[in-house]
């Protein structure tokens, strides 16, 4: 199991702002035209995936996609 930090995309229904990016540990968080919200960036490990995801849970949104795009830059 490879735990190396990676790059994530998640897509959730629902606008964010961007000062939600330092709840979300650090990620990129990007309002789209079509009423989604991208979160993008690396995660140390699987640990740190999971807790965004919780976080996104218990904000109620609905996750629409998550991508893992390898090695962190």
């Amino acid at each position: 199991m490879d735990d190396a930090p990676a790059t994530y995309v998640l897509r959730v229904q629902g606008a964010l702002e961007a000062h939600w990016a330092a709840w979300f540990a650090g990620m990129v968080v990007t309002s789209d035209a079509d009423g989604t919200t991208t979160l993008a960036g690396p995660l140390a490990d699987q640990a740190a995936l999971h807790g965004v995801l919780r976080k996104i849970r218990d904000l109620g949104l609905t996750l629409i996609s998550l991508e893992r795009r390898g090695a962190a830059l």
